[in-house]
């Protein structure tokens, strides 16, 4: 009984919403790339992207820091 206790504890640390942070930390680098390759740059849509992207690189950190036991 502590093993399947155990067992359904560790499989509960990957939950749905993972891929989806995983992808949308991925279309924030796509759309922060764009921005600066574009001829006319903006300044404020750089900013908020690249904010944007720090804040979703440290959840996919912590996410995968979760996965692998290390909180």
């Amino acid at each position: 009984m502590f093993l399947a206790a155990e067992a359904a504890q560790a499989a509960s640390k990957f939950t749905g919403f993972d891929p989806f942070v995983i992808l949308f930390t991925i279309v924030i680098a796509i759309g922060v790339v764009r921005l600066l390759m574009a001829a006319k740059k903006n300044p404020f849509a750089i900013g908020f992207g690249v904010v944007s992207l720090l804040v979703f690189l440290i959840m996919d950190v912590v996410m995968v820091m979760n996965w692998m036991d290390k909180i």
